[in-house]
């Protein structure tokens, strides 16, 4: 086939360990092959997140909001044990939490379904989309140990001068402090992202916090949300024969758990965080979940959304052969592809993306699988491979496909 062109680069972010490997791997056997591809890259691999200070992040999502389309390996956020490891001077924030701090707007996580894995949870039928707020929250806080007895206050200073103060607590010894903070316009942004989305895929949308305990920080979501919905998309949703609404997040837990599935879930940014993982195990495997960030000006940064994958990171690096599932980081990639193509009216580009997704499908359904996919298959002895042997399967089923 001939090469296909791109006309504008992807901004491409790679990352740290067995991910950085398995990137590598896709372009050269699957993307660069069959795409003249065009990406401007930034290295967010931890060493070089510490040789700039971290400067390459922020430059990396001020890339995105030039070209509009970025995609990113899972990258390391390190905690002390990782500042000694790779002698970092200082314990940088999450890289996730930079570029979303400065791209605003929402996370849509999805799993990826395959006939041959049923969920855990049995009465699940289809898919649950995760909508996760990409703003504040203890992504954006500010932390202090407290060393002594005393009192901790909470302060705003008006610009014109006034204060507000509210004792947090009285401490007769030793504890921790930590403050967190949002928006109206973010939760707005958020507001507008998940009714739209709702929209366009013709699924329920369910909103959840705690309101009943944070009455104004968790209660001002939910009324934002509401006033959004009840102005601006109540009719819509009624012709669209949809549903939205709000419920406590404990309430919610259960629901989603005796649900059918289909339907969206929006959570603020931790909630987002910690479901979107349980939706994706209960799905099948953390590596089979898709991920993008949608801002309010229309940018797209699409991820995996696991870690780093450092236990067989560690054995790689031991010359030992590992089976590390690579599905979250193609569909990163496939995603922006096919979203690069569509805004800049490359069809064909949006049509190979397509036919590599659903090679890498057929692989799985096939029988053809990574180690954390084969323990849980319905498949009678599947054909377990390796990282590398399962990305080249993929390229054998995607050649076929292409040449037809």
């Amino acid at each position: 086939m001939t090469t296909i062109r791109m006309t504008t680069p992807l901004v491409e972010m790679d990352g740290d360990e067995m991910t950085r490997i398995i990137w590598a791997d896709i372009k050269t056997e699957l993307l660069l092959p069959y795409i003249d591809l065009k990406t401007e890259y930034y290295d967010l691999g931890l060493p070089h997140r510490d040789e700039t200070s971290d400067s390459v992040t922020t430059a990396a999502a001020e890339a995105i909001k030039k070209y509009g389309v970025g995609v990113k390996c899972a990258t390391i956020t390190p905690n002390a044990q990782r500042v000694e490891e790779y002698q970092l001077k200082s314990m940088w924030k999450s890289p996730n939490g930079t570029i979303r701090a400065i791209l605003d707007g929402t996370v849509f996580r999805a799993p990826l379904v395959v006939n041959c894995i049923k969920p855990s949870v049995r009465t699940w039928e289809a898919p649950i989309t995760i909508a996760r707020h990409a703003y504040g929250d203890i992504y954006r806080n500010t932390e202090y140990r407290v060393p002594c007895p005393g009192k901790a206050e909470l302060v705003f200073t008006a610009e014109n001068g006034k204060q507000w103060r509210e004792t947090i607590y009285d401490f007769e010894g030793p504890g921790i402090i930590q403050g967190i903070h949002n928006k109206d316009r973010s939760i707005a942004s958020f507001a507008h992202a998940c009714f739209n989305y709702a929209l366009d895929t013709k699924q329920d949308l369910w909103f959840s916090t705690k309101d009943t305990i944070s009455k104004i920080y968790d209660h001002t979501f939910k009324d934002i949300m509401q006033e959004i919905y009840d102005v601006e998309y109540a009719q819509q949703f009624n012709a669209a024969g949809i549903e939205y609404f709000y419920t406590l997040i404990d309430d919610a837990v259960a629901r989603v758990i005796r649900s059918r599935g289909g339907f969206i879930w929006a959570c603020k940014n931790y909630d987002g965080d910690v479901m979107s993982d349980m939706v994706a195990t209960a799905f099948g495997s953390l590596a089979m979940m898709t991920s993008v960030l949608v801002s309010p000006e229309g940018c797209f940064e699409y991820e995996a959304a696991h870690g780093t994958v450092t236990r067989h990171y560690y054995r790689h690096l031991k010359g030992e052969e590992t089976s590390t599932n690579c599905m979250a980081t193609l569909f990163a990639w496939t995603g922006a592809l096919k979203k690069r193509g569509q805004l800049d009216a490359i069809p064909e580009l949006v049509t190979f993306a397509d036919t590599l997704e659903k090679a890498s499908m057929d692989t799985i359904e096939d029988g053809c699988m990574t180690k954390d996919l084969a323990l849980i298959t319905e498949i009678k002895d599947p054909k377990v491979v390796s990282t590398r042997e399962f990305i080249l399967e993929i390229r054998e089923r995607l050649d076929r496909m292409l040449a037809r």
